[in-house]
């Protein structure tokens, strides 16, 4: 493994670069919140990040204590990699990082990929500003389903697919809102009490989202 390079600047924004700042790495961070995740899991989620540069990126960040890596029993028994509690540190960070870079997104480019479950950290971050919370929310988009936890603590945030058991609200959003929302230039609650968004259920937590 080689050696950590280091912008030797005793400043506590230098140090944190020194751990993050390659590139991918935040990447990284942000499909591991969603929890474990096999090597060709991540490859297949990360479009772009050669094999090399995915495989350094995890063992650099196993050895700077982000993230572990176990074995699953059988009949799995696949390599997996998950977050530490220091890498769960990084929410904040890709909160504030996504925030800061809605603004520049503009209109989808012919050579963006996507991920439906890309948009659950914004998702996250409106729900949260429209108070809803704690619950498990289905998310359905036009590039596919996820689902998310509000109030989760340290376990997974998000996970691709229809939700584990049956969820407290069901989202439907349209292309045009989810772009708005990515964006800035729409907030979830207006699009709770406008148009764009479909709440079904009747649980607490789907009333609450109807009631806004």
């Amino acid at each position: 493994m080689s050696p950590r390079r280091s912008y030797d600047q005793y400043c506590s924004a230098a140090r944190a670069l020194d751990a993050v700042g390659d590139r991918w790495t935040l990447l990284i961070v942000r499909e591991l919140l969603g929890g474990p995740r096999r090597y060709t899991d991540l490859h297949a989620d990360l479009p772009g990040v050669s094999t090399d540069v995915l495989a350094s990126r995890l063992k650099d960040m196993e050895r700077d204590g982000l993230t572990t890596r176990r074995r699953l029993p059988p009949p799995g028994a696949a390599y997996v990699y998950e977050l530490t509690a220091r890498g769960h540190e990084l929410l904040p960070v890709l909160h504030a990082l996504g925030e800061w870079g809605a603004h520049a997104l503009g209109e989808r480019r012919p050579t963006d990929a996507v991920r439906a479950h890309w948009f659950a950290l914004p998702l996250l971050r409106g729900l949260d500003a429209a108070g809803a919370g704690e619950g498990l929310v289905e998310v359905h988009l036009d590039e596919g389903r996820f689902h998310v936890w509000l109030g989760a603590g340290d376990g997974p945030l998000y996970g691709d697919g229809v939700a584990p058991r049956e969820p407290d609200a069901r989202l439907t959003l349209d292309t045009a809102t989810c772009e708005a929302l990515n964006r800035g230039t729409s907030t979830l609650l207006d699009a709770l009490r406008g148009w764009g968004v479909d709440v079904a259920g009747d649980g607490t937590l789907a009333k609450a989202l109807r009631e806004v």
